[in-house]
């Protein structure tokens, strides 16, 4: 039976089971006529590529992979990045799977405290300019733990992580950032999202602050990270 979410600002009508299930539960709302996205459940291809894996887990990859190539329509875009909430601000940061953003972003909840630093998501927030603002969202697909809220956050920077021995941050003004961007994202050889996509980053290099930061594991990466994002924010 169809079940109707809000989603990063959207209605999406979804029929789905098990732990994807569970995890939309907390944006569930009751039926509605019309629905932004309709998410379409097709395993055939993800079953050929991965014959032993679960239903479940091929419903989770189909129907997140099904809504971000949608969320373009609607002036968004899927960003692999662990997302945080400060002071009504969000930060994100980006990274090659193994770099280290969630243990990055559990530092700034350690500095700065788990009622200050609410994780929005931890692997795929969703980033969509409305009114001439970009906000970041939680979703229910947030990589291996899970972790999302149904939060809505302006966005008030973009980190992209690199490790090192010792921490240091800038802005990021090598010519390759929107590389670094097409790289974290959901892609599609359709020439037609494709420019949508690639308008909607370039907008978003006009607005948010991007940053590059070589960090350690250690703390003192994430008083690096927030003395440099806050001063440079937009707000």
């Amino acid at each position: 039976m169809d079940q109707y979410y809000r989603i990063a600002g959207l209605t999406v009508k979804m029929d789905a089971f098990g732990f994807t299930r569970d995890l939309a539960q907390p944006y569930s709302i009751d039926s509605c006529s019309r629905a932004d996205i309709t998410i379409e459940v097709d395993f055939r291809d993800l079953k050929a590529a991965y014959p032993n894996a679960s239903e479940e887990i091929f419903e989770y990859l189909v129907t997140g992979r099904d809504f971000y190539s949608k969320l373009v329509d609607h002036a968004g875009m899927m960003l692999h990045a662990s997302a945080i909430a400060v002071d009504g601000r969000a930060y994100l940061f980006s990274a090659d799977s193994g770099v280290g953003k969630t243990t990055h972003t559990r530092l700034w909840r350690q500095v700065f405290g788990e009622e200050r630093v609410a994780i929005i998501n931890d692997d795929k927030p969703a980033l969509r300019f409305r009114d001439g603002v970009w906000y970041a969202y939680g979703t229910p697909w947030s990589g291996k733990y899970g972790l999302n809220q149904n939060l809505c956050c302006p966005v008030a920077g973009i980190c992209f992580l690199e490790r090192g021995s010792k921490n240091r941050i800038e802005p990021y003004t090598n010519n390759d950032i929107i590389f670094r961007f097409l790289k974290q994202t959901y892609r599609s050889g359709n020439e037609q999202y494709s420019d949508k996509l690639l308008s909607l980053i370039e907008s978003l290099l006009e607005k948010i602050p991007v940053w590059r930061l070589e960090c350690n594991m250690e703390p003192e990466a994430a008083y690096t990270a927030w003395e440099a994002m806050t001063k440079g924010a937009i707000f």
